[in-house]
């Protein structure tokens, strides 16, 4: 995929002397001896990671770690001290005044946490007033929100004003306000961690719903660990204005760089992280429509297992069968599976989470399998998979059971 942005040695110094405290940080200074001689505040410091296009990538980190400075460099609402932030190849850092609004009215957009609506303008005036300073032409702009309110579920709400809606709803509108335009960049600043916890989960799901839909480049601030490995196809953990850790989220959990992020990932619920795609396997056997009932004997038999799954062209699911009801049709001289088919398994997508799979994993006498929306077979999951997913990777699975 190619790079939507990248961020390079970006540095952001709160004071008024920042050339001194950029000298005096390549010096090898801490943060903190920087505040405590010259008075400097060190926001950001030396920062590097690049986003893909179409990726949604989560800056986290605790209070004061610098996140929320750095968002604001990538569309200069904070000027960077020194460093690059290079988007569709062009360094932004040196755009001029005409250049930067031009990038800020088109091709980036921001949705805060304290929301920012107008509270005497109606939904659809709030969700238009991107276009109506860019002077389009009213009619359009007007269906543009329309079509906008309806993707995040406002249909009908259009004519109320701010103040009648729940906070929820409310991050709503911020939200289509900002898709309005049309952005190729989304930046997102803590935007739920004002809502309540159910609201909050609702709107998580929501804009994953969104981003598989329209696809934009996301960077997203939050200081809560669940929502980042939730969201993020990668993250980056901040720390005194450094990126201490970044990767995908089963990279950061499994594989902690040192003791900061140990201490963060310690207290992450895995059920609400991990994947199916992240746990499933390819099956031992599996066998074809085509083939018989003794052929699935044979297979079952070699691989020592007592059900398979059986599958027609181009990997599509029909069932699974079983080597007692297999038996039973040699000794009435059946040789077609067809009959045999059973349907008494469950089924996932591969972005499902483990906790929405614990409770089946429990009741089911197979296997739980991972298809996609052809119904295609992608892999299996079975309850010693769930096991490891649950655990760190150097622990002892047997310490769990179901």
């Amino acid at each position: 995929m190619s790079k939507k942005i990248e961020v390079k040695n970006l540095v952001k110094i709160f004071g008024s002397k920042p050339k001194l405290a950029l000298k005096r940080l390549k010096d090898g200074w801490s943060k903190d001896k920087i505040l405590n001689t010259t008075g400097q505040t060190v926001g950001v410091n030396n920062a590097s990671f690049s986003v893909d296009d179409g990726e949604f990538f989560v800056i986290m980190g605790l209070s004061g770690s610098g996140k929320s400075t750095l968002i604001r460099c990538l569309n200069l609402l904070n000027m960077p001290t020194s460093g690059e932030v290079i988007v569709d190849g062009e360094d932004i850092v040196k755009f001029d005044k005409k250049q930067l609004r031009e990038f800020r009215q088109k091709k980036v957009a921001m949705v805060f946490q304290n929301f920012g609506l107008f509270t005497h303008r109606t939904l659809l005036g709030n969700v238009e007033y991107g276009l109506e300073i860019r002077n389009i032409d009213k009619d359009k702009r007007q269906q543009i929100a329309l079509e906008t309110l309806e993707s995040v579920g406002l249909k009908g709400w259009e004519y109320k004003k701010p103040t009648e809606l729940s906070g929820g709803m409310q991050q709503r509108v911020g939200l289509a306000r900002a898709l309005a335009n049309d952005p190729d960049i989304l930046l997102m600043d803590e935007p739920f961690s004002a809502l309540d916890p159910l609201i909050r989960r609702d709107m998580q799901v929501e804009l994953l719903e969104i981003q598989s839909k329209l696809k934009k480049t996301i960077v997203f601030i939050t200081h809560d660990i669940n929502e980042a490995f939730k969201l993020g196809d990668r993250v980056a953990v901040m720390k005194d204005g450094k990126i201490v850790q970044q990767g995908n989220p089963e990279d950061i959990l499994n594989n902690p760089s040192d003791e900061y992020i140990e201490d963060f990932v310690k207290s992450i619920d895995r059920t609400k992280v991990i994947q199916a795609k992240n746990i499933m396997r390819k099956p031992n056997a599996l066998v074809s429509m085509k083939d018989g009932v003794r052929v699935a004997i044979k297979e079952m038999q070699a691989n020592d297992i007592s059900s398979v799954f059986v599958v027609g062209e181009k990997m599509k699911l029909e069932g699974i069968v079983t080597i007692d009801d297999c038996v039973e049709a040699v000794k009435n001289k059946q040789s077609s599976l067809k009959d045999l088919l059973r349907h008494d398994y469950y089924k996932t997508s591969e972005d499902e989470y483990i906790e929405h799979l614990l409770e089946n994993a429990t009741k089911s006498r197979y296997p739980i399998v991972v298809v996609n929306d052809d119904n295609r077979l992608l892999g299996i999951i079975v309850r010693t998979s769930i096991l490891s997913g649950l655990l760190p990777s150097n622990s002892d699975t047997e310490t769990i059971s179901f």
